[in-house]
């Protein structure tokens, strides 16, 4: 489980508002779009006329260039939310995939000569 409000956080102090949305506490800052929880599935306020998906924002280009630019600015935005391992965290995790791929590869170089020992036995 990841540590709770590790250094490089975006918002110090969210895990409580993250932990107390699981439980189904949800705050009501805004009664407007705050989650309906009834019938065992989650269902947000109904979008206005002004909020259709289709809208266009302004500013922004719509043929090839503009949504390979706005490819990139998801990336980029994704990229954000990731949280990064620490650097002891990443040298853990390569040693164990390190030592997991030389096991791994030993029991297969193994079964590989001794099934090839028997087989020239076997036959010859």
């Amino acid at each position: 489980m990841a540590e709770k409000d590790r250094p490089g956080d975006d918002v110090p102090g969210d895990d409580e508002l993250l932990a107390a949305a699981a439980g189904g506490d949800v705050p009501d800052d805004n009664a407007d779009d705050a989650l309906v929880t009834a019938g065992g599935g989650t269902a947000v306020a109904e979008r206005g006329d002004s909020e259709s998906p289709k809208a266009k924002k302004p500013g922004r280009r719509s043929g090839l260039f503009g949504r390979v630019g706005g490819f990139f600015r998801e990336v980029v935005s994704e990229l954000r939310k990731v949280i990064w391992p620490t650097r002891k965290e990443l040298l853990t995790y390569t040693g164990v995939v390190i030592v997991f791929v030389v096991v791994m590869t030993s029991i297969v170089a193994g079964l590989d000569y001794a099934f090839g020992k028997a087989m020239l036995w076997a036959l010859g």
